[in-house]
């Protein structure tokens, strides 16, 4: 691979994750490039879609922030 096609690559999974986040879709960029070389490969976005619904589902949710105590005054 090229300077330029790694440049490009880059700059368009910067615009991806950039969009990502506007619509708040919660991927990651490592996970939102997997998706993307998966689609590349000629699987189906719809189905890739539906297998991370899926795979949301059935996962725990995240750890949520720690819960401090109040201080003693």
């Amino acid at each position: 691979m090229d300077l330029d096609a790694a440049r490009i690559g880059r700059e368009s999974l910067e615009l991806a994750f950039h969009m990502s986040n506007i619509l708040e879709t919660g991927l990651d960029r490592h996970t939102l490039s997997i998706l993307i070389a998966l689609c590349e490969m000629g699987l189906n976005p719809e189905s890739l879609a539906a297998v991370v619904k899926e795979l949301r589902r059935d996962s725990p949710p995240p750890p949520s922030s720690p819960v401090t105590a109040a201080p003693i005054p």
